[in-house]
């Protein structure tokens, strides 16, 4: 099955962290990342999608961080 995850984080070295987490943890970047700003706190955020193939068939249950 393939996996499929959305990162997001405000715009810090911390969300570059988590990507590169999940890349060396097995998952691809899949698509474009994302920027927007969030009006409610004021900040930059960001968002990036990671996807990988895994054994099994899905399950709603399911905890994809650890993949």
């Amino acid at each position: 099955m393939k996996a499929y995850r959305f990162l997001t984080a405000d715009d810090t070295s911390a969300f570059c962290h988590k990507v590169t987490a999940a890349l060396d943890k097995g998952w691809s970047l899949y698509g474009d990342p994302t920027y927007a700003h969030d009006a409610t706190t004021g900040v930059m955020r960001c968002g990036q999608a990671v996807v990988k193939e895994v054994e099994g068939a899905y399950a709603p249950e399911i905890k994809l961080g650890d993949l």
